[in-house]
């Protein structure tokens, strides 16, 4: 673990988060320079955190209390497990995972990318792979030059997996299928957390995503249903 000077909490966009959380300037910015304090930890998880989440959603928090007692719950879990090591590092290795539901619009990559923020100022390190589905496929296509199977295994062993949009694909080809079924069932067995959204509503999945992969998804996942207007239309108009 790398140690990080102090930040300055309005250059990266964190004065609001910290206060709503009870979190303060000077406890992120303490610790000295032992590189396992929880406040390091923290500062060092804010600066990856920023290189992974887009411009428009860097100001994100989250107000849904289901995705705010997810990550209090994969945080008390990676500090029993560091317990239980003797490790000097919290980090997330296991946990349940998030199934954010709804229509286009509804909020749902908005508090993904919230959770992401959150769980970095929390002091236990979590190492994110980012995607969206379709930019997961692309990655893993076939193609010169490229080991696909050493590309998968970046989203199938990944400590903490976002994968945003999940079931776009009106007709799935076998491909898609067969990647949705290892990367799920993997994850499932091994009890890898998780954060998914899709605009399917639960009756939807198993027609779009198969009942094999909808089966290990309504076993590892707390769904979140998110409701309302498009609010991009509204942001736009």
């Amino acid at each position: 673990m790398q140690w990080i000077p102090p930040l300055d909490p309005k250059r990266h966009h964190l004065e609001q988060l910290l206060a709503a959380r009870g979190v303060s300037a000077d406890w992120l910015n303490s610790g000295d320079v032992d590189t396992f304090h929880p406040a390091n930890i923290a500062r060092y998880s804010i600066v990856e955190a920023e290189k992974i989440i887009p411009f428009k959603f860097r100001n994100t928090m989250v107000d849904s209390p289901d995705i705010q007692a997810w990550l209090q719950e994969i945080v008390a879990q990676a500090r029993t497990e560091q317990s239980a090591r003797g490790n000097p590092l919290a980090t997330v290795i296991h946990g349940r995972s998030l199934l954010l539901l709804g229509p286009t619009g509804a909020g749902k990559t908005h508090q993904a990318y919230g959770a992401i923020r959150e769980l970095a100022i929390t002091g236990v390190a979590a190492r994110w792979v980012v995607t969206t589905a379709a930019d997961m496929y692309g990655a893993l296509r076939p193609r010169h030059g490229i080991d696909s199977e050493t590309e998968f295994r970046r989203y199938r062993d990944a400590r903490i997996l976002f994968v945003d949009d999940l079931g776009a694909d009106r007709t799935p080809t076998e491909f898609v299928e067969e990647v949705n079924f290892r990367l799920i069932n993997h994850r499932y067995e091994h009890h890898l957390p998780t954060l998914l959204t899709s605009n399917l509503l639960r009756p939807e999945l198993a027609a779009r995503l198969g009942d094999r992969v909808t089966s290990r998804l309504i076993e590892m996942c707390q769904p979140v249903v998110f409701e309302g207007p498009d609010r991009r239309r509204g942001e736009a108009a």
